[in-house]
């Protein structure tokens, strides 16, 4: 079995994070994807971040209607920080050594490896999956090399299409009064103004 990890504030999901897992679960033959909301995630500790409650519901809502991805909680139910690497470990654990592990990150991320914890035990326990734009350099993975040493190894590029989506942006507007149609699926628009998320 291959799975694919996704991890991510999620605040709020937004159809650019389904168009990526769903192209990777294709391209890679993957069993599912597994999406991960995180719970204080390091990285951001100087933001505040909605509640885990409704970035959970707004997920669950998002992937009710694919069958290939799940949503775990492993961060969501670990307190403290939240790192990459005890995840992984954690879904490791969870699902065995028989089964494949990819663990899906954008460009950005890939050069912000070096920061994170334990960069090359997390790349030692599953395959990084980087998520870029068609026909994008990889000028990134060779500024990697003294810090995360073989990683290039351990990093596989897969092609998505260029999606200018960001939940940041999803905030502004709703904080404006724009619409949001058309970034978000239409329950998590819903929800989102049913529970009154991202009003000034």
């Amino acid at each position: 079995m291959e799975i694919g990890l996704l991890g991510g504030t999620f605040d709020p999901v937004h159809l650019g994070h389904l168009i990526i897992a769903e192209e990777v679960r294709c391209k890679l033959g993957l069993s599912k994807v597994v999406f991960i909301p995180a719970g204080q995630p390091w990285l951001k500790a100087d933001r505040v971040i909605t509640g885990g409650e409704h970035r959970l519901a707004m997920l669950r809502l998002a992937i009710d209607s694919n069958s290939y991805f799940e949503v775990s909680l492993a961060e969501l139910e670990r307190s403290g920080p939240s790192y990459s690497v005890d995840t992984v470990s954690a879904m490791r654990d969870e699902y065995g050594s028989e089964v494949r592990l990819y663990f899906i990150i954008g460009p950005d991320a890939l050069v912000e490896l070096h920061r994170w914890k334990e960069p090359v035990r997390l790349a030692g326990l599953c395959q990084l999956i980087v998520v870029r734009r068609p026909n994008s350099r990889r000028e990134y993975l060779e500024a990697l090399h003294p810090v995360v040493p073989g990683i290039s190894s351990r990093v596989r590029c897969v092609d998505v299409p260029q999606i200018g989506i960001s939940s940041t942006e999803i905030r502004e507007r709703v904080r404006a009064g724009v619409s949001i149609r058309y970034l978000v699926p239409p329950e998590v628009e819903r929800y989102i103004y049913e529970q009154e998320l991202y009003s000034p």
